[in-house]
């Protein structure tokens, strides 16, 4: 029978059905995180068509980005197809793709630094191993302290297991930080409660930088740390295939928009090409 309402139970058999796909921790908290804001929404009224499509409309007017509203439509419509109510799913907004992007949320090389500065030892050392290594703010808990000692973290996520060489300064500087803190083996960056430290506690530890290092908060978020990896790595390798295998992309459709430049550079570029008259004739 056709789904009519959306219950808890529902949503808690959803995540169930994530988990048992093999979708990841991060992947299964923001599907259902989505789904429940729609089931919010949604109320005690049933589950219609027109329902979802109001509801794809009002996330317009409450200020999400069109990216954002895109990727909340895609949780719900997997949810929906779940429920075995695909007749509700609707239409993602078609968005044309930019040649360059947003300098206002791009993280920079100089903002880096300024963020490694401002930072407490431990916490720049965070920052310098998501930044130096390119990985997923998920795959932290992967850096073990046998896996340092090796020089190399072997890291499984979405049905795949990649290895990530660890540069050397890098590798010295977390050998050093362990054996100061007494730390013998296990997961490295932990909270105070000795748990893995995760998305949340990363994204809040980078917030509160922000204002000593004098760089824009929209700025400072664990996946800028990740693409600024990816641009650095491609203006000095130009390998986006290699690139792609470290990032752990399955497309280079997806890296390609890792290494994009941002807007005052692709000017700078468009500039360069010389095709302007210096002075009216």
């Amino acid at each position: 029978m056709a789904t009519k309402h959306i219950t808890t139970e529902l949503i808690v058999r959803y995540a169930e059905k994530l988990h048992e796909d093999e979708k990841s921790s991060a992947t299964i908290e923001k599907y259902v995180r989505d789904v429940k804001i729609f089931a919010w929404y949604a109320g005690v009224q049933a589950l219609t068509k027109e329902l979802t499509i109001s509801y794809k409309h009002e996330l317009a007017v409450r200020g999400y980005a069109v990216l954002s509203i895109n990727s909340m439509l895609a949780s719900l419509n997997s949810f929906l197809a779940f429920c075995g109510r695909a007749d509700c799913k609707v239409k993602l907004y078609r968005i044309q793709k930019k040649a360059y992007l947003s300098a206002s949320r791009e993280l920079s090389k100089e903002e880096y630094h300024r963020l490694l500065n401002a930072a407490k030892h431990d916490r720049r050392l965070l920052l310098q191993t998501l930044c130096a290594t390119g990985i997923r703010v998920s795959e932290l808990q992967y850096f073990t302290v046998e896996a340092v000692r090796r020089g190399e973290v072997s890291i499984s996520c979405k049905n795949k297991t990649r290895s990530i060489l660890i540069p050397r300064g890098l590798q010295k500087l977390l050998l050093q930080y362990v054996h100061v803190i007494g730390l013998q083996s296990g997961v490295i960056f932990r909270t105070r409660t000795g748990k893995p430290m995760n998305r949340s506690n990363i994204w809040a530890a980078m917030k509160r930088l922000c204002a000593q290092a004098k760089v824009i908060p929209d700025k400072v978020f664990p996946h800028n740390l990740r693409k600024l990896f990816a641009r650095t790595f491609y203006s000095m390798e130009k390998d986006i295939a290699k690139l792609a295998d470290i990032l752990g992309h399955s497309s280079i459709d997806t890296t390609r928009i890792y290494i994009m430049s941002t807007g005052a550079e692709h000017r700078r570029r468009m500039e360069r090409l010389g095709l302007l008259a210096t002075s009216a004739t």
